[in-house]
């Protein structure tokens, strides 16, 4: 070999074992989340993104997968608990198979009317990090935070401001006994119905109602196939992050710091990108229909649904066992929603 071949080879050589040293330290993390780009979970892992790379100068890098690119809800939960995924969006709706407990945040009227409130418990409750915690560090997952992503807001057919009025409403429902029984004591009559036929269903009257936060409302166009929006207070869509548990428990006290500066600084950022995300999706929900007709009710009308539906959470108690009750009952003292 020439001398000038041999020179570039070894430039080539070098050159490969650069890359593969770059290649090495580069740390990738993977974000899947239940949603499509641009909904509040897009928003937040997005943020996350930002932060985490901001912060670490760019020696980590976050991936963000939406809805459907690695599988269903349940596909990205089985893998951040296998660990290839490091972080994920796990809402109690799906989660409840895997920390029973979590199914709590179903119960009716359990969060606050103030989100001042919400945020405070949801970002730093002992019952939440101290206390449920530990059942998901069992199931091989680090519970990172929590958050509502707006209000749980019905489209109806009907006019609804009191139980006896959802009398022969059918109501689309998660396949879920605390759901099914929550909506009977409302005085509808639930249907469990596959995600993908809830549009046809409201369009061909096999349902007549269904409930998301006003964002999701729009992006799925319900509101086409409905004609009242009611506010009722019963709930918010609430969301985990977790983590793969020994994935953060192997991180450097340093990165761990890095990922609690991040989460305090993401609990004030989405409850606001919330809020403005739903506000605006209600706007443009009134401006493509504007004869919907969006109701709030009162606090007496609210007060009625919250009586109705009251023996719920002992239900979900008798169901689920385990230290469920303890769970709701801190809940309820932490949130001021006690009966």
């Amino acid at each position: 070999m020439s001398l000038n071949k041999l020179f570039k080879a070894t430039l080539s050589a070098a050159a490969i074992f650069a890359v593969a040293g770059t290649a090495a330290q580069a740390e990738e993390w993977k974000f899947a989340h239940e949603e499509s780009p641009g909904d509040v979970q897009d928003l937040y892992a997005q943020e996350f993104k930002r932060l985490v790379e901001e912060k670490t100068n760019g020696d980590v890098t976050v991936t963000v997968y939406t809805y459907g690119q690695l599988g269903t809800e349940n596909d990205i939960t089985e893998l951040t608990t296998a660990g290839a995924v490091q972080f994920s969006n796990a809402s109690p709706g799906h989660l409840g198979t895997f920390v029973p407990e979590i199914q709590v945040f179903g119960v009716p009227y359990l969060l606050s009317q103030d989100n001042e409130v919400n945020k405070e418990v949801l970002s730093s409750s002992p019952t939440i990090y101290e206390g449920l915690s530990k059942d998901f560090e069992s199931k091989g997952l680090k519970l990172y935070t929590m958050y509502p992503e707006g209000e749980m807001v019905w489209t109806t057919k009907k006019k609804v401001t009191q139980p006896s009025e959802f009398d022969g409403v059918k109501f689309r429902v998660m396949t879920s006994p605390i759901l099914i029984e929550s909506y009977e004591s409302f005085g509808a009559d639930p249907v469990a119905l596959p995600w993908g036929e809830v549009y046809s269903g409201l369009q061909t009257s096999v349902i007549d109602a269904q409930v998301n936060p006003i964002f999701f409302i729009e992006s799925a166009k319900f509101y086409e196939v409905t004609d009242y929006l009611i506010y009722a207070g019963q709930q918010q869509y609430t969301t985990t992050v977790v983590s793969n548990a020994a994935f953060y428990e192997g991180l450097s006290d340093e990165r761990k710091d890095m990922l609690k500066e991040v989460k305090s600084e993401l609990d004030d950022f989405i409850y606001e990108a919330q809020q403005k995300a739903n506000a605006e999706a209600l706007d443009r929900i009134k401006k493509a229909k504007p004869e919907i007709e969006v109701i709030r009710l009162n606090d007496e009308q609210r007060a009625a649904f919250k009586e109705a539906s009251a023996g719920i959470g002992d239900s979900l108690v008798k169901e689920v066992g385990g230290d469920t009750e303890e769970v709701l009952k801190a809940l309820r003292k932490e949130f001021g929603t006690e009966m």
